[in-house]
C-alpha cells in the first residue's frame, strides 16, 4: 500500500482508494478524501436529525457568511442569519447556532441556517403564550386586517386572533368592513384556543355589556323599591293612632 498522507506504521486510518494500480501492483489511498467522505455523511446525518450545531463564522462574504462544519466550508445566506432583515453582516462574526439545511456532496455545497432555529423558538414562545389564555377572558386589541370571513385582531404579547364574521356584530352583516376599520380599537372575548389558534368574539362582549347593564338597572330598581317600602314603613311606625 502506498499511503499519500503522512502517517505512522501501525496507525489505523480511514482511507479512500484513489488509484487501484500504479503499474507496480500498489494501491494508493488518500486519508484526506476518506475524512471528507465521512464528513459529508456526518453532515447528512445532522440534516436528517434537524440537529442544532455551534459554529464559528470565519468570514463575511458576498450575500452571507462562511463557517466550517466537520472540516467542510458552509455558507450561511444573509437571509438565513435571522428572522429579521440583516443589512450589516460584520456583527455576526463569531459563534452562532445553526442547522444544516442543504447538503450536496457532488456540488461541494453546504448551506446552514440560524433562521430556522429562531423561527421554531418564536413559534414555541407564541404557542406558550396562547396556552396561557383563559377562554372567557376579555381583552383589548386593534383590528389589523379585514378578510371576507372575518377580522384579525392584534392582542397584547404579540398575539393575534380571528373574529369570525358571525362574531363581529349582533346585527347581520355581509362583510366586516360594514362595521370595522383597520386600526379600530376593540374589546374581544376569547372563545377558544384550539390548535394554537385564537378565536375571538366582539359580539359576546357587547352581549355581556348589555347583560351587565340590565342587571345594574334591575338592581337599581330593586333598591329604589326597597327604599320606598322602608320609607313608608318608617312613616307608619312613627304615626300614633
Amino acid at each position: 500500500f502506498n499511503i499519500l498522507e503522512d502517517v505512522k506504521v501501525g496507525d489505523e486510518i480511514e482511507a479512500t482508494v484513489v488509484k487501484t494500480d500504479d503499474g507496480e501492483g500498489n494501491i494508493k489511498l488518500s486519508k484526506k478524501e476518506a475524512v471528507q467522505v465521512l464528513a459529508w455523511d456526518i453532515l447528512k446525518g445532522y440534516m436528517a436529525e434537524n440537529k442544532n450545531i455551534q459554529v464559528k463564522i470565519s468570514e463575511i462574504v458576498k450575500a452571507g457568511a462562511e463557517a466550517f462544519v466537520e472540516g467542510i466550508r458552509g455558507f450561511i445566506p444573509a437571509s438565513q442569519l435571522s428572522l429579521t432583515y440583516v443589512e450589516d453582516l460584520e456583527p455576526w462574526l463569531g459563534e452562532l447556532e445553526v442547522r444544516v439545511i442543504t447538503v450536496d456532496e457532488e456540488k461541494n455545497k453546504l448551506v446552514l441556517s440560524a433562521k430556522v432555529i429562531e423561527k421554531e423558538r418564536a413559534v414555541e414562545d407564541i404557542n406558550h403564550k396562547i396556552s396561557m389564555l383563559v377562554p372567557g377572558s376579555i381583552l383589548e386589541g386593534v383590528v389589523e386586517s379585514l378578510m371576507p370571513y372575518g377580522a384579525f385582531v392584534s392582542l397584547p404579547d404579540g398575539l393575534s386572533g380571528l373574529v369570525h364574521i358571525s362574531q363581529i356584530s349582533q346585527k347581520r352583516i355581509k362583510k366586516p368592513s360594514e362595521v370595522l376599520t383597520v386600526g379600530d380599537k376593540v374589546k374581544v372575548k376569547v372563545l377558544n384556543t384550539n390548535d394554537n389558534k385564537i378565536s375571538l368574539s366582539i359580539k359576546a362582549v357587547e352581549e355581556n355589556s348589555e347583560a351587565d347593564e340590565m342587571e345594574a338597572h334591575q338592581a337599581a330598581e330593586y333598591s329604589s323599591k326597597e327604599e320606598a317600602t322602608t320609607s313608608l314603613g318608617d312613616l307608619f311606625k312613627n304615626l300614633k293612632f
